[in-house]
């Protein structure tokens, strides 16, 4: 109990030296450069007490649970040699986290708010819904696939950089043919899937599977998988653009 009460404690210190430089920035400009007084002051300092707290808890639950769990099974499914399951694993487990991004959520409905706008899609509540939904959708099954590519590197062996390259290539094509309207939102998807749920699992993942196997490094095989999961959405989301716009 005393070892978690001092874990919690130089967390929660960690914590305040973390997000110090973003209140020190917010203050200088506010009172410095615009010689304005803070708005709602009250309201401020308990929302970024919140904000401490909530980032203390976040961060001992990834190292209590999630990067645990994650590496347990890549261990798990690595000694049992079914390369269907730790495929089939390692694709719901890129679709699932990403669907439950919540930066992606906001993202996605930002975007259809400014497609019915611009009249291209309609106005209705539900059409916007069905975009955003798409968009979603469209992203996680990208991120998924981008998870089972990376897995299929780290048991091959593969050379990731030439697979990184070859992908940006494929972007940049895309983009030759892509509606204007959706580039931005696909090259803004590949960073909103890498957020707060799928990057600890992922990597989580990465490094177990690596660990687990005779001859690769997890330092040089195990990381990897979040750049492939902040490139194939931009190439998806560029064809789901194509297909709806």
């Amino acid at each position: 109990m005393k070892k978690t009460i001092k874990t919690l404690g130089r967390s929660l210190l960690d914590s305040l030296r973390d997000l110090s430089p973003v209140v020190l920035v917010v203050v200088f400009f506010q009172l410095a450069v615009l010689q304005q007084p803070l708005p709602n002051l009250v309201q401020l300092i308990g929302g970024m007490l919140l904000v401490v707290l909530g980032l203390t808890f976040f961060v001992n639950g990834l190292e209590m649970s999630l990067f645990p769990i994650g590496e347990s099974l890549a261990h798990a499914l690595a000694r049992k040699g079914s390369l269907f399951w730790l495929m089939v694993f390692a694709f719901s487990l890129g679709f699932g986290t990403t669907v439950a991004e919540p930066a992606l959520i906001a993202v996605s409905q930002e975007a259809a708010e400014i497609a019915a706008d611009a009249g291209i899609i309609g106005t209705g509540e539900r059409a916007q819904l069905l975009y955003a939904d798409g968009l979603r959708y469209t992203v996680a099954f990208a991120v998924g696939l981008a998870i089972v590519i990376g897995v299929v590197r780290i048991l091959k062996g593969w050379p990731m950089h030439w697979m990184i390259i070859g992908g940006y290539v494929i972007v940049v094509i895309i983009t030759t043919f892509a509606p204007c309207e959706i580039i931005g939102i696909a090259y803004d998807s590949g960073g909103v899937t890498t957020s707060t749920i799928t990057v600890p699992l992922v990597a989580a993942l990465g490094v177990g599977l690596a660990s687990s196997i005779r001859g690769r490094n997890p330092m040089i095989d195990g990381f990897g998988l979040i750049a492939f999961a902040s490139l194939t959405p931009m190439i998806f989301v560029m064809i789901y653009g194509m297909a709806v716009h």
